[in-house]
């Protein structure tokens, strides 16, 4: 009998085994490695077209984001999160068990500058759309999306101040100097609008903390947002003299190559090529921006839908934001950040709940219901996502007059469109709407599922500063996905 004929021992088939399943191990291990190399790579970006639109990593849900900020922390418990066990027990202390879980937290803080007195919610509250969400008559305009609308009733700060927590929402990070969620999806996607910012802000008095919650950071300086005024000219010295305007081409032809001589001599310093484009993108500005901002040419019926004539010029302006978010999400803008700060107070209620509340619900509520309605009219809602969101919220417990304190320990935001499901909570607090205890969420992870609805993965979005690896989401690991947001 030949060699080749001889049956195989038992230590040839292990050798021969081990050595096949090594090799399928070693292939599935490049493939990791490559799948890693190609994804990890920081994206390319033309620094004289830094908006130019850039494939995801996968197939996006959403295009673009509006995103809707509360300055200053709504009560949940007075507007979203209703809590029948609080207005049973107004007046009465906070029960010793729900007292004693959140003194063993890092929100022990919370109780500090109250009273141990629970307050009542003075709305009425009602249960609206199929999906019988509760909703207080606060927002009653809003009340009638609820089956549009994606809860999440467990968002955590990490401070239980404006400005850190703010900065937090936006950026990632209590502490400033870090990059906003507009320059992180801008760097990260493009525009789509070529003729207009990729990423825009609309307010009034700005957010507390400043600039430092929508700037961008530490990335190149093209990715910092462009604020449009939603009444006059959207951005101020657009246009030129009438005598120069016949040789604005030739002009800035001529700034261009002087520019890029001297940046020759210096490739990294990036505001060199921040300044050329945003020399060419108000070029091109000069016409869509006019036109974008001329709400004038909207029909009166949506006009009047969105509040934009109406008598208190504090709902009319937020109304003209919300419909110039519109006008800029469909003509392919990113990312657009709308304030509803109109003073220094925002949803600050720390005394007179009722005083700073109503109004503030009033100036808001009928734009917010006007844009999801325009939205969902034109096609829109479900490629653009819609966030409505605070920095944190209110405690249940009275301070001062029949006010309330900052509560980072558990409060509300919802999400509508870019893929969100419709008509669902995510997440719950306790009896009483003080502290998250149903899958407390991290900003961390709102961060992550926002960017996954664009199509981007958190970990393979960074940026190299300082000789690290800066992520919105942070380290490497630490974020994941908000289950049951994304349909």
């Amino acid at each position: 009998m030949s060699a080749t004929n001889h049956p195989t021992s038992r230590r040839d088939f292990l050798c021969r085994a081990g050595t096949g399943l090594g090799a399928v191990a070693l292939n599935a291990l490049l493939q990791d490695v490559a799948r890693a190399d190609s994804a990890g790579a920081m994206p390319v970006i033309d620094p004289l077209n830094p908006f130019a639109p850039r494939r995801p990593h996968f197939r996006p849900r959403a295009k673009s984001v509006i995103f809707l900020f509360m300055v200053g922390g709504p009560s949940q418990v007075d507007t979203f999160d209703y809590k029948p066990e609080l207005q049973k027990l107004n007046g009465k202390p906070v029960p010793a068990a729900i007292r004693k879980a959140l003194e063993a937290t890092k929100h022990a803080n919370v109780f500090h500058g109250c009273k141990d007195e629970l307050m009542g919610s003075p709305y009425q509250w009602s249960q609206h759309g199929q999906s019988g969400m509760w909703v207080s008559d606060l927002m009653p305009r809003v009340a009638r999306h609820v089956d549009d609308l994606c809860f999440i009733h467990s968002l955590q700060a990490d401070s239980n101040n404006h400005a850190p927590a703010s900065y937090q929402l936006h950026t990632g990070d209590i502490r400033s100097g870090k990059a906003s969620l507009g320059s992180w999806i801008t760097y990260g996607l493009g525009s789509e609008s070529q003729n207009l910012p990729g990423y825009v802000t609309l307010f009034d008095a700005g957010p507390l903390g400043g600039a430092a919650n929508y700037a961008n950071g530490f990335l190149p300086a093209a990715f910092q947002p462009t604020r449009l005024r939603d009444l006059g000219t959207p951005v101020l010295d657009l246009l030129p003299p009438t005598e120069f305007a016949d040789g604005q081409r030739a002009s800035l032809d001529l700034i261009r190559d002087l520019n890029l001589k001297h940046r020759a001599a210096r490739p990294a310093f990036t505001d060199f090529d921040a300044r050329i484009a945003s020399y060419e993108l108000a070029y091109r500005m000069q016409a869509a921006a006019l036109e974008v901002g001329d709400l004038n040419g909207e029909p009166a019926y949506m006009r009047a839908a969105y509040g934009v004539d109406d008598a208190d010029k504090r709902t009319a302006s937020f109304a003209r934001k919300c419909l110039l978010a519109r006008r800029l999400v469909a003509r392919g803008v990113r990312f657009v950040q709308v304030y509803d700060m109109p003073d220094k107070d925002g949803w600050d209620a720390h005394g007179n709940l009722r005083g700073n509340h109503d109004p503030r619900a009033r100036w808001t509520d009928r734009a917010v219901a006007a844009l999801l309605d325009d939205l969902k009219q034109q096609g829109l809602l479900d490629e653009t996502l819609v966030i409505w969101a605070s920095e944190f919220g209110r405690t249940p417990m009275m301070q001062g007059d029949k006010g309330r304190q900052h509560n980072a320990a558990g409060f509300t935001i919802w999400l509508a469109g870019g893929g969100t499901r419709p008509g669902v909570r995510i997440g719950a607090t306790d009896d009483i709407g003080l502290m998250a205890v149903d899958r407390p969420l991290p900003m961390m992870d709102l961060h992550a599922t926002i960017l996954h609805a664009l199509g981007l993965r958190h970990e393979d979005l960074f940026f190299k500063a300082n000789g690290r690896q800066e992520r919105l989401t942070g380290i490497a690991g630490g974020a994941k996905l908000i289950e049951g947001i994304l349909a």
